[in-house]
């Protein structure tokens, strides 16, 4: 199925600071595509939601993952080591959007099976342009995997 037919994209955030998840909301508002954007806090909290664990049971399956690395509790990429070793998760695209350009973390998180690797930009107008980029390429261009609930 193309992601334009669709009703909505679902996309989790896993992102600890409430400043760059409102700067998301914000790039992600008017899309082009209608989207619904569920936000973890920090690792453990992703995994729960992922994994259906409690007051996350009725969560949907997210077409899209945007992983932050420095993350509290559980660091990104062993969010990202438990979603792409997991045959039910293992399919959902996991975009790296992370304020470290440190070589050994990029290299890591390819390693790892992510997607891409994107660093966050210092500056909130860029960093808006950067969540719109990443919406015109993942929900216009790629071909998403078939949307299990």
């Amino acid at each position: 199925m193309n992601r334009l037919d669709a009703d909505s994209i679902d996309i989790l955030l896993v992102e600890d600071n409430p400043g760059d998840v409102r700067l998301t909301r914000e790039a992600l508002k008017d899309s082009k595509i209608q989207n619904r954007l569920y936000v973890a806090e920090d690792g453990v909290e992703a995994i729960r939601f992922l994994r259906h664990d409690e007051e996350y049971s009725n969560a949907p399956r997210p077409d899209i993952i945007l992983l932050d690395l420095n993350l509290p509790r559980m660091h990104g990429s062993e969010v990202l080591r438990e979603i792409k070793s997991d045959d039910e998760l293992k399919t959902i695209p996991v975009v790296v959007l992370t304020t470290s350009d440190d070589e050994h973390d990029v290299l890591s998180a390819y390693d790892l099976q992510a997607n891409c690797y994107i660093t966050k930009p210092v500056d909130m107008i860029r960093f808006v342009q950067i969540v719109k980029t990443i919406e015109d390429f993942w929900f216009t261009i790629v071909k998403l995997p078939p949307h299990h609930d």
